[in-house]
């Protein structure tokens, strides 16, 4: 196995296909090869399509002979298995789900297809896509190839694992309270959170204006290379946006004004990242960015907002997902939770949810884009060391010495709250259980080209670890 191959950069694969220096086939038998050897230690993968990956891939060596290759022929890409791809089971890491094969293929995954992308596998999510971290009673535990007892964050956490591990090139994620950005973080990949409809969706989720579907990948090249792909409207998805072309080459940051908050005023973070954040403030400023801390004038308030959104939305739609709703103990204890906290939210509750979110809006706009500033930069999350088997219905999470509940781990529902708001998260360190550390840039409204610029100008100011071939150690 070529281990530089299994993390080389989708961009740099392509170059090297075209140039009949490498060839799908090649980059196909190593990231299976890697799999091979970690998957037994980090549980990416739920399915895996091996032998008809490696027909595609011959189909799509001979493209590039001919000529006939297509924007993505031949890269392999995970699949979270929440994106529905006719003919192949979807389960959403649920047993009540075994078995369950779509006719249709969604948005983001039938773009990749088209373009020429192998899907190889399918990635592990939790149960319904429900928690932060990725665990179920249908696959067991996914672990962070960093370090193997911590969790590599959810939803998208098998998305993310597996770019991690070096077992796929891209991989898709969705996002409805920070389902990209968080396994982003924790396992020191790049993810981003559009603005709602930059990627069309399908019914229902694309009525929800917290939910989106996104790309993860290892590099900010990458991630535009895939958002370019999937993004755009679609004739059958009356939400989706018109189309936003992120540009090849994106201009420095030298007299950019980027506002900072560490904690959103409200949140209690752990110093170390805390003092990466300020690490993460001072590349910027070296490239020519000027910032600043600000005060978003935030409460606590906004979690518990966001949650009875989300209890109010998804309750209803995954007891209609199931032709008769199995007894709640069948569930994992989080879902078991998750249905009985949520019959007692009213359509009261979610108009509050809209109006403070409304509030948060205007706070954010007057504090930062209203006061001369481009973006905002603050933690994805609060701490690194959330257990691989944390179970948020029953487990106690201590953030910085002290007890905070479940949501006290994560600044990203809060975007999902202002859900046209751009996200991306890239990695700036990792924290003493080495265990990568993710920092979220927050565009102002459906201005993706803004976090992408800061993204990109961070990263070519302190690369990041897959481009300096540092690896987790997993096998």
């Amino acid at each position: 196995m070529d281990l530089e191959l299994c993390y080389l950069s989708a961009v740099d694969a392509l170059e090297r296909f075209k140039a009949k220096t490498l060839s799908p086939v090649e980059l196909l038998e190593a990231v299976i090869s890697r799999s091979e050897a970690v998957e037994s230690k980090i549980n990416a993968f739920c399915f895996t399509y091996y032998e008809e990956a490696m027909d595609l891939a011959r189909k799509a060596e001979q493209a590039y002979v001919s000529g006939k290759a297509r924007p993505l022929e031949g890269l392999p890409v995970a699949v979270k298995d929440e994106h529905m791809i006719a003919g192949k089971e979807m389960t959403n890491g649920s047993l009540h789900l075994k078995g369950f094969i779509p006719d249709y293929t969604d948005t983001m995954p039938e773009r990749l297809i088209n373009a020429g992308a192998i899907v190889h596998a399918r990635t592990t999510t939790p149960e319904l896509s429900m928690t932060y971290v990725t665990w179920s009673k249908m696959y067991g535990i996914t672990r962070n190839p960093w370090n193997l007892d911590i969790s590599v964050g959810g939803s998208s956490g098998g998305s993310g694992c597996s770019l991690a591990s070096g077992t796929s090139t891209l991989a898709t994620g969705s996002d409805i309270g920070g389902s990209i950005r968080i396994p982003s973080a924790m396992n020191g990949v790049v993810g981003f959170k559009p603005p709602k409809g930059r990627i069309p969706g399908g019914f229902p989720w694309n009525r929800d204006t917290y939910e989106t579907s996104g790309p993860l990948a290892r590099c900010i090249d990458d991630l535009v290379l895939m958002q370019n792909i999937v993004s755009g409207p679609h004739p059958h998805d009356m939400f989706s946006l018109p189309p936003l072309k992120l540009p090849a080459h994106f201009g420095s940051v030298k007299g950019m004004r980027i506002a900072m908050s560490e904690d959103f005023g409200c949140m209690r973070v752990e110093s170390d990242i805390r003092q990466m954040l300020n690490d993460a403030a001072d590349v910027l400023r070296s490239l020519g960015a000027e910032v600043m801390p600000v005060d978003l004038g935030w409460d606590r308030t906004y979690g518990t907002m966001a949650w009875a959104h989300l209890s109010y939305m998804a309750c209803e739609l995954f007891r209609e997902m199931f032709p008769k709703m199995p007894p709640l103990e069948e569930f994992t204890p989080y879902i078991q939770k998750f249905f009985e906290d949520g019959s007692d939210v009213t359509l009261k509750d979610e108009i509050e949810s809209w109006q403070h979110a409304d509030e948060m809006y205007r706070k954010l706009q007057d504090a930062v884009f209203q006061s001369g500033f481009d973006a905002l930069i603050c933690p994805t999350l609060t701490t690194c060391n959330m257990p691989a088997d944390f179970d948020h219905s029953q487990d106690i999470l201590v953030v910085d010495g002290q007890e905070v509940d479940f949501l006290g781990f994560i600044m990203t529902p809060a975007f999902n709250m202002l859900g046209m708001m751009p996200v991306v998260n890239i990695p700036i360190g990792q924290a003493a259980n080495n265990v990568p550390v993710g920092m979220q840039i927050v565009g102002p409204t459906i201005q993706d080209d803004v976090a992408f610029r800061i993204a990109k100008a961070y990263e070519s100011g302190n690369p990041l670890p897959y481009s300096q071939k540092i690896f987790p150690l997993v096998d």
